[in-house]
């Protein structure tokens, strides 16, 4: 009797564990993704970042990304070709995506390649320029509203349309004779010399690469057998030339239209990573030519990245996004009443320049802070930074957890401007000059901080 008692419970026990597997698997949240991309090229006539857009040309500027929708509210990760997107201008693309995303402004991430040849936005500089009764210049956000617009409408109708992802792919692969570091040293550990993006001085290519992040990091998103989404992460400024009056996505742009070319069955979205001290300038002159010659080199590191990819069967229990704020201390040459005062007295288009810091300042003294955001699927992390910031970052962040797969996407809040390490304020050169750099030393720290505690939080 007893034994049959015993054989009964077990029985009970079994059917109630297979009901519950079966309640789980039926109820259980899909994880999707959802695909979207608009013409973010500017009109005809329109002011971009230096020059006005005199003829579109053959290539167009895209604003494009992806909506990740699981058991929690959905995530967006968005890529435009635009040299910056800043302070106001950031809040409110991030705004305009989550609210077409039905999610908050906190889990979107919005951040430009940096192309030269291509727009600006920022609403806050705007504000100040019209406030004093100036022309608005780069910081006109017409355009950058209606491109918002396009953006939300095509969220709103990629969202039925979302697949299941059932795999995540990642790999990396070296890129050869793109990147190198701009900031040239002396013996005595300054900056002797400035390698920009095109460099003309046969010495200054001559010079060793210096510190970067050689390898292209991609990022598959799969539907079974069928990729959804590609997205590929390098650190560099994407310049080959600029100035022309014509808008380009330039080299990094290319490339990516090469990979969409030969995948096209998936969207291919680009970030660049920690490249504010990071250019072409040791394998680019200026020559046109070069333009393709380094996008041939970048597809090449994303296709062979690509193709090594491991994939990892992954659900929506395995996403997961987590935000850091930060507060940044703009800098000491930066006095509100000062930068003003320039604005009323200049009354010339030059006035735009001192728009964007003084946008920023007031929001610092406001404070207002900067998310930092970590997409985390598995032992896998991207996250998602501010400004121009220098690649030690990324490779900091990359021996923080050596056990993670980490990636990085820079070029978030354009309101900072260049972010150098806390030793390089001391080393001269150009990207952590007044006009170029609007934080203190101090960053580095607040940011190191952010990352890390992203980070360690996967453990």
């Amino acid at each position: 009797m007893a034994l049959a008692m015993s054989a009964f419970v077990s029985l009970c026990i079994r059917a109630g564990l297979l009901s519950l597997l079966l309640f789980t698997r039926l109820h259980a949240v899909e994880l999707k993704l959802a695909i979207f991309e608009v013409d973010a090229t500017p009109p005809v006539g329109s002011m971009m970042a230096y020059d006005l857009c005199k003829a579109q040309g053959d290539l167009r500027l895209s604003c494009r990304g992806i909506v990740l929708s699981g058991e929690d509210r959905p995530i967006v990760l968005c890529a435009v070709d635009w040299i910056g997107i800043g302070n106001e201008g950031h809040d409110a693309f991030r705004a305009a995506l989550a609210k077409a995303a039905g999610t908050s402004a906190d889990r979107v991430a919005v951040h430009t390649l940096h192309q030269h040849d291509a727009p600006a936005c920022d609403f806050g500089a705007e504000k100040i320029l019209k406030g004093a009764g100036l022309d608005a210049n780069r910081w006109e956000g017409g355009f950058a509203r209606t491109v918002m617009e396009r953006a939300e409408a095509a969220i709103r109708t990629a969202l039925p349309l979302a697949v299941p992802v059932t795999y995540l792919g990642w790999g990396e692969a070296p890129v050869e004779q793109v990147a190198s570091n701009r900031r040239i040293m002396d013996l005595a550990g300054k900056v002797r010399a400035v390698r920009y993006t095109a460099a003309k001085d046969p010495k200054l290519r001559a010079e060793p690469e210096g510190v970067i992040d050689p390898v292209v990091s991609v990022v598959s998103f799969w539907n079974g057998d069928q990729p959804v989404a590609v997205l590929s992460y390098y650190a560099t400024h994407p310049q080959s030339y600029y100035r022309t009056g014509i808008p380009s996505p330039d080299f990094p742009g290319i490339a990516r239209f090469i990979r969409g070319q030969s995948l096209p069955q998936a969207l291919h979205v680009h970030f660049t990573g920690a490249g504010g001290n990071v250019g072409a300038g040791k394998y680019n002159d200026g020559g046109p030519e070069n333009r393709m010659i380094l996008a041939q080199r970048l597809a090449d590191g994303m296709k062979r990245a690509f193709d090594a990819s491991e994939k990892t069967a992954i659900s929506a229990a395995d996403v997961r996004w987590s935000v850091e704020k930060v507060a940044l201390v703009p800098a000491a040459y930066l006095e509100e009443e000062t930068l003003a005062a320039q604005i009323t007295a200049n009354k010339e288009t030059n006035s735009h320049f001192q728009a964007n810091p003084l946008a920023w300042v007031r929001r610092c003294k406001a404070g207002k802070k900067i998310d930092v955001g970590c997409l985390s699927i598995g032992n896998h992390r991207i996250l998602h930074m501010p400004g121009e910031l220098f690649v030690e970052y990324q490779l900091m962040a990359k021996q923080m957890r050596p056990d993670l797969k980490t990636a990085m996407a820079a070029y978030g809040d354009y309101g900072p401007g260049y972010i150098g390490t806390a030793r390089a304020y001391g080393e001269g050169g150009y990207e952590t000059s007044e006009r170029a750099s609007n934080v203190t030393p101090q960053a580095e720290a607040e940011l190191t901080r952010a990352m890390q505690k992203l980070l360690e939080a996967a453990k």
